[in-house]
Order: C-alpha cells, then sequence, then structure tokens
C-alpha cells in the first residue's frame, strides 16, 4: 500500500519542477528557428543546412535517448537512479542554451555554431527529460494515481510552455523589444530562462520520494542489444510509438515557427500578435489539465478520442476559412482584426483536440511497461521512457523541417533576412527601433496574398491530416484499454504472491 503523505507531496513536488524545463524546452523548440530567422541573414543554402543539423541531431537521439535510458537503469547512487541525472542535465542544458542565443556570428561561422550548440543540447536535454518523465513508473503503479502525476505534470508543462508563450515574443519582437531590438532580447530572454530552468526542478530533487525496487535488482549491462529487444519485442510500444510520433509532428507544426511567422507577415511584426494566438490556444488545454483523470474515469480513451478528432477537424476548418474569404484589414474588432480573431478561435479548436490526443498518448506509452512486465519479466522503464522524449524532439525536427521547406518555397526567407538585417542594425545602433519598425511594416507589404496563404494550408491542412491518421492507428492497432490494462496489472499483482 503507497504511503498516503509521500504521494500528497509527489504530487505537488513532482510536476512543479518541469516548469522551468518546459520553459527550456518551449525556448528552443518554439522560438529557436524564429531566433535564427529574424536575427541572421541566411541563404537557402545555409537555412537547408540548420534544417539537416536539426535532423541530423534527431536522429544521433536515436541512439543518444535510448542509451540514456539504459544508463539511468543500471544507475545505482544513495539519491535513487534518475536525480542525479536530473541535476547534471538541467545545469548544463542551462549553460547551453545560454551560449545559443547570445552569439554574434554570421553566415556559414554562425551555421557551423550552431550545429555545435544544437547537438549539445541533444545530449544535456535528455538527460533530465528521459529521467523526469521515467520516474512516473516509480512513483505509482496504480493507474489513477499514474493519471494524477501525469496529467499534474503535463498541466505544470503547460505553466511553463504558458509563461514562456506569453513573454517571448512579446519582448522579442515589435515595440517591446527588450533593448529595441531581437538581438539582445533573445540573448536577455535565454538567461532567465537558463536560470529559472534549475531553479524549478529542485522541487523534483529535493522533494520526490520514489520506489526504489529495483535496488534488489542486478545492475544490467550497457546492452544495445538490450535496448533494441526492449522496444521490438514490445508490439504495443512499436505501435504508440508510430502513432505518438505522427500526432506530434502535426501537433507541432504550428508552434515550430509557422504560426509565428505566419501572424507576423499576415498581421504584423509585433510580439503581442502572437502572444495572444498562442496565449489562447493554449488555454483551452487547462480545461484538460485539470480534468483528464476525471474524465479517464469515466470516458475510455477511444471514445475520448471520437470527441476529441471531431473537434479538432472543425477548429481546422474555422482557421482556414477566413484565408479563402476574408481580406486582411477588412473588419476591425477594437484593435484586432477579425480574420485573426476567427484563426485564433480555430487554433483554440484544433489544439484543444490535440493535446487531448497528446494526454492519451502519454498515458498510452507509459501503459507499455506493465505490458513489457507482463511478456518478458522486466518493467525497462528508462528504455520505455526514452522512446517518449526521443519522438517528441524527432517530431519536432520534422516540423522544423517542413516550416523552413514552406520558408523556401514560398520565398519567404527574403522578408525574414530583410526583418534580420534590420534587427541587426538596431543591434549596432545604426537605426533607431521607430526607424526599424517603420521599415519592416514597408518591407511586409510587399507579401504577396500566396505566399502567407501557403502557411495557412502548411499550419492547417497538414496537422489534420496527421492527426486523424494516428487515430485511425490508435483505434486499429493499439489493445492496452482501460480494460485489458487492468487485466495485465491483476494477472501481475498474482504472479508477484
Amino acid at each position: 500500500m503507497e504511503d498516503e503523505k509521500i504521494v500528497k507531496r509527489n504530487l505537488i513536488m513532482f510536476p512543479v519542477g518541469t516548469i522551468g524545463r518546459d520553459m527550456v524546452y518551449n525556448l528552443v523548440t518554439s522560438y529557436l528557428l524564429t531566433f535564427v530567422l529574424f536575427t541572421h541573414k541566411l541563404t537557402a543554402a545555409q537555412l537547408s543546412a540548420i534544417t539537416a543539423i536539426m535532423v541530423a541531431a534527431r536522429v544521433f537521439d536515436a541512439l543518444n535517448d535510448p542509451i540514456m535510458g539504459n544508463i539511468i537503469e543500471r544507475t545505482r547512487t544513495k539519491w535513487g537512479k534518475f536525480k542525479p541525472w536530473l541535476a547534471i542535465g538541467i545545469l548544463t542544458t542551462s549553460v547551453v542554451i545560454y551560449l545559443a542565443f547570445n552569439v554574434q556570428l554570421q553566415g556559414w561561422s554562425f551555421v557551423w555554431f550552431f550545429g555545435v550548440m544544437y547537438f549539445l543540447y541533444s545530449i544535456t536535454y535528455t538527460m533530465h527529460d528521459i529521467s523526469y518523465w521515467g520516474m512516473v513508473p516509480a512513483l505509482s503503479s496504480d493507474a489513477d494515481t499514474r493519471n494524477k502525476y501525469t496529467s499534474r505534470a503535463t498541466l505544470c508543462a503547460g505553466i511553463g510552455g504558458v509563461i514562456a508563450a506569453s513573454f517571448i515574443p512579446m519582448f522579442t519582437a515589435g515595440g517591446n523589444a527588450i533593448g529595441g531590438n531581437a538581438v539582445t532580447a533573445y540573448g536577455r530572454v535565454a538567461l532567465i530562462i537558463a536560470i529559472l530552468g534549475p531553479l524549478f526542478l529542485a522541487f523534483t530533487i529535493f522533494g520526490v520520494t520514489e520506489q526504489r525496487n529495483y535496488n534488489d535488482d542486478p545492475v544490467p549491462p550497457v546492452s544495445f542489444k538490450k535496448i533494441v529487444t526492449t522496444i521490438t519485442g514490445n508490439d504495443q510500444l512499436l505501435w504508440i510509438s508510430l502513432i505518438f510520433l505522427l500526432q506530434e509532428v502535426g501537433n507541432g507544426i504550428v508552434m515550430a515557427g509557422v504560426g509565428q511567422t505566419y501572424i507576423y507577415v499576415e498581421f504584423g511584426y509585433e510580439g503581442g500578435f502572437f502572444t495572444v494566438f498562442q496565449m489562447l490556444g493554449m488555454a483551452v488545454t487547462a480545461f484538460l489539465m485539470v480534468f483528464y483523470p476525471a474524465i479517464s474515469r469515466k470516458t475510455p480513451r477511444k471514445k475520448l478520442m471520437d470527441i476529441l478528432m471531431v473537434i479538432a477537424v472543425v477548429g481546422y476548418v474555422i482557421m482556414l476559412l477566413p484565408g479563402v474569404v476574408l481580406q486582411t484589414g477588412a473588419v476591425k474588432l477594437g484593435s484586432f482584426d477579425l480574420k485573426f480573431l476567427i484563426i485564433t478561435l480555430g487554433y483554440m479548436m484544433a489544439n484543444f483536440g490535440q493535446y487531448g490526443f497528446y494526454l492519451i498518448m502519454m498515458i498510452s506509452i507509459m501503459n507499455t511497461v506493465e505490458y513489457n512486465e507482463y511478456k518478458h519479466g522486466t518493467r525497462d522503464e528508462g528504455i520505455i521512457s526514452s522512446l517518449r522524449p526521443f519522438l517528441t524532439k524527432m517530431a519536432s525536427a520534422l516540423t522544423v523541417a517542413i516550416a523552413n521547406a514552406a520558408y523556401i518555397a514560398f520565398n519567404i526567407i527574403q522578408y525574414t533576412n530583410g526583418i534580420a538585417g534590420l534587427e541587426q542594425e538596431a543591434s549596432a545602433g545604426t537605426i533607431t527601433s521607430e526607424q526599424k519598425a517603420e521599415q519592416i511594416t514597408e518591407l511586409l507589404h510587399g507579401v504577396e496574398p500566396g505566399q502567407s496563404f501557403g502557411l495557412l494550408l502548411v499550419m492547417t491542412v497538414l496537422p489534420c491530416a496527421l492527426m486523424f491518421l494516428s487515430y485511425i492507428f490508435y483505434k486499429k492497432k493499439y489493445t492496452l484499454d482501460e480494460a485489458e490494462y487492468s487485466r495485465i496489472c491483476a494477472e501481475l499483482e498474482a504472479r508477484g504472491k
């Protein structure tokens, strides 16, 4: 029987720890490419090279993540197997992100520097990400309690994302940019987040008590064969990995930079516009963050997915329609364009559906731990948990590739290069922030309707199609529904007696 006092404390300390981590994640995943585009002049070849670096780094994680999971599995210290890597990982990640956003290099020199920093980020973030989510199965084996850990952690992750989303665009683009330009602003923002990441994760490191039954087990060797056999020998893990990857690619396209760039070229280069768009899109997910455990007790996951799929499709249709029937600036509601408000409303619905899918995928991956124990006699939480961050990072790389392909295909980089040049001049003091703003506005008047509509298609049709594909596979191929999971847990309990 689990100690109620420990569970209550863990349910506070564990989730709070990820607030700073997800500010870091949001900074890199949602704004690194924007930082690159709007502060550095890049040729198509250089942008393609940066895309290749990001994809290559994620392929590197194909080895790095499971190896890290295997290293965690064999770690034995008086602080447990997770906490040492939480501490090492978050501290080194903070150093890397500070350096990455505080560089004055341009051209190919910047591309090379970017490559080194991005690979280092892949390594350091993996350390604490796998350790953090790998703790969930070690905190409780009760399905309802595990749902609470996951939903509260995703709630706090959402809080971290909302905090980052609320001030990063607002204070890096437009009239409110720190220092009057994006170059200075991103450097200061990165410093703040590099400090907050370790501070928040200290709650988890010093406040959480985990179950350490693994101390009685022999230390497993670091083995590529073990990694491969654990993953390939678990058919449900393989299917949910594919399903999760498809869903995450679709879910991440808007936040990979496409949404922000579309808002800037269509409605003006003011960070406040994207802050409103992103904040409202995230706000609707708070309902699921808070009430998912209660919903999951009454509504089977596959039935819930039916509802979420419908909501998301309606949302994507609402986002797309204004691009066809409304002209930007034709109708104003207060200080906002009606077209902007309708697109934002659609995004709120689409993101609600996508986030519900994400929560279901998180639980579904975790539940393959007991399935693995049922089939093979070992839980292998570290290895199994390592797949989730690997898939998330792989998805983020694919979304970056999609975004950069869109920028090149629709010739958006001519406008981002123009803005980057003006931001550099403002940073050097050769023009004022007011002159910069005027010239950027004039520059964006040259964007053709077909160019901005192309970005809108990429951030609506493609995510909807990928989400639907993941929905079909989940319904047909993932068999660990509530009844089957309960049966497996009962069987494992019976074996232990």
